[in-house]
């Protein structure tokens, strides 16, 4: 092997286990919130079924981890050293980006924080709308930072574990729907001034910017 591989290979190790730990401090504030949170008294919730208790949260953590373990092989490709360099650079950055945005909102939302599934979200007694910090920005920074952050491990770990998480994303767009009729029954025209100030994903000037990269079409071709 090359002084070049092999100095790869020690920089890809690196990025790898910041990652990972990164990752698991995550997921220990995410059940530490969680478990803060099922002790405070529930407001409303729409079709939600009862996730909370010990039990059934250590069941669900062991069993995320538990599958990622199975699915932790690498993917049947074999990037080229630039490519390589690309993907531990761009993963380990978004990966790291992406939970910090996660943690942010999670600090955001403070004793509110609580876990929500495909089946509806709750709320608790005396809960607030919070608008503050990255939820200024966007109304879901931690779906957001989910996203980019497993997009960031797919590219530094390259594993069908981390592509699951990828395709699995597509359960974030049903949850935040669900999260939305909630706060929109719960909040009604405090909800519709947030919604309508505030995009859902993207930031206002990202999606300025996204909008000037598309082709223009003139008015007379959609006529």
């Amino acid at each position: 092997m090359s002084a070049t591989g092999s100095a790869l290979d020690r920089a890809e190790r690196v990025l790898r286990l910041v990652g990972a730990l990164a990752a698991l401090a995550a997921l220990v504030a995410a059940v530490a919130g969680i478990a803060r949170g099922r002790r405070r008294p529930r407001r409303g919730s729409a079709g939600q079924p009862d996730l909370g208790g010990p039990v059934p949260l250590a069941a669900a953590t062991a069993g995320f981890l538990g599958a990622s373990a199975l699915l932790w092989r690498d993917l049947p490709i074999a990037p080229g050293p630039r490519a390589r360099v690309f993907a531990a650079g761009a993963g380990a950055t978004a990966l790291l980006a992406g939970l910090g945005l996660y943690l942010a909102g999670m600090s955001a939302l403070g004793p509110a924080y609580d876990v929500s599934s495909t089946f509806g979200a709750r709320l608790h007694q005396g809960q607030r709308l919070v608008t503050s910090g990255p939820f200024a920005v966007v109304r879901h920074p931690m779906y957001a930072g989910l996203a980019v952050a497993a997009v960031g491990g797919l590219l530094l770990y390259r594993t069908w574990a981390t592509l699951a998480f990828v395709v699995s994303l597509r359960v974030v767009a049903v949850r935040a729907r669900r999260e939305e009729a909630t706060l929109a029954d719960e909040f009604g025209a405090e909800w519709k001034a947030y919604r309508e100030r505030v995009p859902r994903w993207l930031p206002r000037w990202a999606s300025a910017d996204i909008a000037e990269t598309l082709p223009r079409i003139p008015a007379a071709e959609l006529t």
